[in-house]
């Protein structure tokens, strides 16, 4: 499992970009947003936390459809199906999921200070934004892996994972920019929403490597 760890780092870095694009789209929804809002720093300030989680989250999606591409060309990917049972190919899955937010999402937290300082954020806000996103997006990788299982087959395969991430992700979206807004707001809870959301990444984090190894397994069954 640490060779595969380490081959999908690799194959993550080499395939169009990897980290470098998400971090560049992470950017550009960033750089666009004071352009939108307008001068009021005030306001890019109060909004910052939930402009970071919308640029992370998108930024994350870049790549899911890629997942499991590479084994299927090269005919690696059956090798996988046939070598184990449901349990062995869904840890194999996990470790996938690691591989891929280590390379796309992890990125992305350790660019918030940055970014965070382009929208005018105080560093309270700036460090819940790290923390909460640390800890929600990995439940993205967790959840895009059954879309790219669903999707592997298929030729545009892209837009299934999309369409299948994007609405079961909005809870992960809603607890983060909570929890974000609870660390800076002393009105607001912080607690509650963070654990949601930790509760989210960890219930993923079995799910969804299952899920996608039943997918898998049942590839031109």
């Amino acid at each position: 499992m640490r060779a595969l760890f380490l081959r999908e780092i690799r194959l993550g870095l080499r395939a169009g970009g990897g980290a470098l694009i998400a971090v560049l789209f992470f950017l550009s929804v960033v750089a666009m947003t004071p352009f939108a809002i307008g001068p009021d720093m005030k306001l890019l300030a109060r909004i910052g936390p939930a402009i970071l989680w919308i640029g992370a989250l998108l930024a994350s999606l870049l790549g899911l459809e890629r997942l499991f591409q590479a084994e299927r060309e090269d005919g690696s990917l059956d090798e996988l199906r046939l070598s184990g049972d449901v349990a062995q190919l869904a840890f194999a899955v996990f470790i996938k999921c690691l591989a891929h937010w280590t390379v796309t999402g992890l990125p992305l937290v350790l660019c918030v200070p940055l970014f965070g300082l382009f929208l005018n954020m105080e560093p309270l806000a700036i460090g819940a934004s790290m923390l909460t996103l640390a800890v929600g997006t990995p439940a993205i990788a967790f959840i895009g892996a059954v879309g790219a299982a669903a999707g592997v087959t298929l030729a545009r395969g892209g837009l299934l994972v999309a369409v299948i991430v994007l609405p079961v992700v909005v809870p992960t979206l809603i607890f983060g920019i909570a929890a974000t807004t609870g660390a800076i707001d002393p009105v607001t809870p912080f607690l509650a929403p963070f654990l949601f959301l930790a509760a989210i990444t960890l219930f993923f984090a079995v799910i969804g490597p299952l899920a996608s190894a039943f997918f898998l397994k049942a590839l031109d069954e």
